[in-house]
């Protein structure tokens, strides 16, 4: 004779193996969905910058000892006195999102030995909001006030000189996430200081591509 409850746990066992299967199933094709749902929202909110373009409109700069700079389009502006040293680029955000300004690290040259962005705990971090939304124009301004400083120095000698500066920015959305280092140049001829790009680095989010040597 059949063993009927044997038959009957077994059956009992192998429908809740089935629906622990299709259950398991369903979660992770509900967390592929979810994380493919926030990467679109992410993607929607992201910034990327670049400088502007030469016939973009000029930025007009202002800093808190009301000193000002002109930053006409794909260009920058620097300034050198015996207080301080201010520069600004005119910048376009190209990205998809609200671009956050955070922080700059100033570099008296092009820093060829190292394509590394600068640590996070070396920015000098922004006294004021800068918000620049995308497919718009805006600009990153900096100083150095302090006439002692070895940042004053270099970058007052590098300004005087008329040599090749570069800037790293850090910014993000407006959310504070997926934080970017973009290193900006700017470049000396005949009186204009023209900005470009060279690199962009991903902080909370993998590289775009490797990076060789």
């Amino acid at each position: 004779m059949a063993d009927w409850v044997t038959i009957s746990a077994l059956a009992s066992a192998g429908g809740t193996l089935v629906l622990a299967g299709v259950t398991v199933a369903s979660v992770r094709s509900a967390n592929r969905a979810a994380r493919v749902a926030e990467q679109s929202l992410l993607a929607t909110q992201r910034p990327l910058l670049v400088p502007s373009r030469l016939d973009d409109p000029a930025q007009k700069v202002g800093f808190q000892d009301d000193v000002w700079l002109v930053a006409p389009g794909g260009q920058g502006a620097a300034k050198a006195t015996d207080e301080a040293v201010y520069l600004a680029i005119a910048v376009r955000n190209v990205g998809t999102g609200i671009a956050v300004l955070h922080g700059w690290r100033f570099f008296p040259e092009w820093p060829t030995a190292s394509r590394d962005p600068t640590p996070l705990e070396d920015f000098t971090l922004l006294t004021r909001d800068i918000y620049i939304a995308p497919a718009d124009v805006g600009f990153w301004q900096g100083s150095f006030r302090d006439p002692r400083s070895e940042g004053y120095r270099e970058a007052r000698a590098a300004i005087e000189a008329s040599q090749r500066v570069s800037i790293d920015v850090l910014y993000g959305d407006f959310e504070g996430g997926q934080r970017v280092v973009s290193r900006f140049s700017l470049t000396p001829r005949e009186g204009n200081w023209y900005a470009s790009v060279g690199f962009h680095w991903n902080i909370d989010r993998p590289q775009p591509r490797e990076r060789s040597g």
